[in-house]
């Protein structure tokens, strides 16, 4: 069944599948999974590269950047000035002028500051960033994020790292069918079953780490996150039939013999 592209910003990528960098238990672990997922594109903390001294080994090394588009995030970024400060430096180092723009509000939960999550985004595009910002699953703020000139949205499906799965499934839906940009799931993805429900919503895509990187065998969940992702979108694509309160025979009864 054809498909639209998965297209940002007017890049095209092949895969609707976003991982990242951390978490692993070596760099070598990483590679692996990152070619087993099937994405093409990588998202990395700026504050975990070496970008002063490139003669020192970095994650970066294992990378294939003629493979693998990158995306620079603010992780660890509390304030709006600090997360500013901190794509800049990806852009300054060549990494990236995209940033994934993460600006959290609260240490314990990892939930974003959306008010300063808007300033900062309203600032990098006026700067010439292409934004993606990490967000709560919240309708109103993807609104005011696209209006401040998001080129996507990127919603929790829950906490980051809880694995916890999408725990509400109306608000995608309602951002999914307001939003005039890609809807990326962005968090809390457990294992190849949520990222298939968030592909089923509509999602254009999904990102996720831990998933990943903190699963017994990081390769093989990297391949079932790729085909639950083909499956998903799939899926959605073919249209569901509709839920129903009782049964419906699958074989039509009329015209049966003794009828």
């Amino acid at each position: 069944m054809p498909d639209t592209p998965f297209v940002i910003a007017g890049r095209t990528f092949t895969s609707r599948l976003i991982v990242g960098t951390g978490k692993y238990s070596s760099h070598a672990v990483m590679a692996q999974a990152h070619a087993a997922s099937g994405a093409d594109m990588v998202t990395v903390a700026v504050r975990r590269v070496n970008i002063s001294d490139r003669t020192k080994e970095s994650l970066l090394d294992y990378i294939d950047t003629s493979k693998f588009f990158l995306l620079p995030n603010t992780a660890g970024c509390y304030s709006a000035d600090e997360a500013i400060r901190t794509a800049r430096l990806g852009r300054e180092a060549g990494l990236s002028n995209w940033v994934k723009l993460e600006v959290i509000g609260d240490e314990r939960t990892l939930f974003p500051d959306n008010e300063e999550l808007i300033v900062a985004t309203r600032t990098l595009v006026k700067e010439g960033f292409v934004v993606l910002p990490y967000t709560n699953d919240d309708p109103v703020v993807c609104r005011k994020l696209e209006d401040a000139g998001a080129a996507a949205v990127m919603p929790l499906g829950a906490p980051i790292g809880s694995g916890l799965g999408i725990q509400n499934v109306n608000n995608i839906r309602i951002i999914r069918e307001f939003a005039r940009v890609p809807l990326i799931v962005d968090a809390g993805v457990g294992t190849a079953s949520d990222a298939a429900l968030a592909m089923e919503l509509g999602a254009d895509g999904v990102l996720m780490n831990t998933a990943i990187a903190g699963a017994r065998d990081a390769v093989a969940m990297a391949e079932a996150m790729k085909l639950a992702v083909r499956a998903g979108r799939l899926a959605y694509s073919a249209g569901r039939i509709p839920r129903k309160a009782y049964a419906t025979a699958s074989s039509p009864v009329e015209g049966l013999v003794g009828r």
